[in-house]
C-alpha cells in the first residue's frame, strides 16, 4: 500500500524550521512537517512562580492551540466554549515536559520561559511538529537571556541536549515514520516518541488502536522513531547555525 505522498516508510515529510517568523517574542520558530504548520513562540519573564521562589531554579512551560479552521472543518475557540479541552491539556503539559528535559533549570535562573505552540494548519503530528519547532525557540530565547546576562549559569550550560519528537504507526500492517493525518486515521499502531539528540528517550505514547501489537512491531517503530528524531535533531542544527 503506497504513502498518500509518495514516500518511502522510513522518510520524513520535507521539513522546515524558520527561526524569528514573529517579531515580538524572545524566540520564534515556524516549523512545517509536510502539510503540518505550526508556530512556536518563547516568552521570557524575570521570575518564576510562586511555589518556585527562592529555589535558584527557573521553569519552563508550554500551551498548546489549535487555530479554528486548521483543519478541514471549523472547530471553536476554545476560549469560547470557556473551558480547555483534554485533548490540549494533555499536549501542552507533553512538549513542557519534553523541553524541561533539555535545559537546566539551575543554570537558567530564576527566569520564566513560556513556550506557545499554536497550530496554523494541521495534516497530522502536530505535537511532534510542536515539539521540535519548541526546542528552537526556546534555545533562542535562552540566547536573549545569555545576550543580557540574565542566566545563572554558563550559557553553553543551560541547554545541555537537543530535543525532537515524530509519530509512527502501522498501516495496512507495514511500519511507517511521520504519519501524515489520512495515514494518523487509519493506524493500526499510534506513537508518537520524544528523542534527545543522542539518541535517548524523553517519553513514548504508544497505542494499538486497533489491536495489539508485537514486541517485534515495537522494536521496529522505536527504531524508526530514533532515526527520525536524529535527522530532525540534525535539522534543529542546521537551522539554529
Amino acid at each position: 500500500m503506497a504513502r498518500p505522498d509518495g514516500r518511502g516508510p522510513d522518510e520524513l515529510r520535507p521539513v522546515t524550521l524558520t527561526r524569528g517568523w514573529s517579531t515580538h517574542p524572545e524566540g520564534s520558530v515556524l516549523v512545517e512537517f509536510g502539510g503540518t504548520r505550526v508556530l512556536c513562540t518563547a516568552s521570557v519573564t524575570e521570575g518564576v512562580p510562586r511555589w518556585r521562589k527562592g529555589s535558584g531554579l527557573g521553569w519552563v512551560t508550554a500551551e498548546y492551540a489549535m487555530l479554528p479552521r486548521a483543519t478541514n472543518t471549523r472547530s471553536d475557540r476554545e476560549s469560547v466554549k470557556g473551558r480547555v479541552g483534554g485533548r490540549t491539556h494533555e499536549i501542552s503539559r507533553l512538549i513542557g515536559r519534553s523541553l524541561r528535559a533539555c535545559i537546566d533549570l539551575k543554570a537558567l535562573g530564576e527566569n520564566s520561559v513560556v513556550l506557545d505552540c499554536d497550530v496554523l494548519q494541521a495534516d497530522g503530528g502536530t505535537r511532534t511538529a510542536a515539539i521540535t519547532g519548541a526546542y528552537v525557540a526556546l534555545h533562542d530565547a535562552v540566547g536573549w537571556l545569555a545576550a543580557r546576562k540574565s542566566l545563572a549559569g554558563k550559557p553553553e550550560n543551560v541547554m545541555h541536549r537537543s530535543v525532537a519528537a515524530v509519530s509512527v504507526g502501522i498501516i495496512a500492517g507495514e511500519a511507517r515514520l511521520d504519519l501524515c493525518y489520512e495515514e494518523d486515521v487509519a493506524a493500526e499502531v499510534d506513537m508518537n516518541v520524544v528523542c534527545t539528540g543522542a539518541g535517548d528517550f524523553v517519553e513514548v505514547q504508544g497505542t494499538g488502536e486497533a489491536g495489539v501489537f508485537a514486541r517485534e512491531q515495537l522494536d521496529t517503530l522505536l527504531d524508526l522513531a530514533v532515526a527520525g528524531c536524529a535527522e530532525l535533531a540534525e535539522a534543529q542544527r542546521k537551522a539554529l547555525s
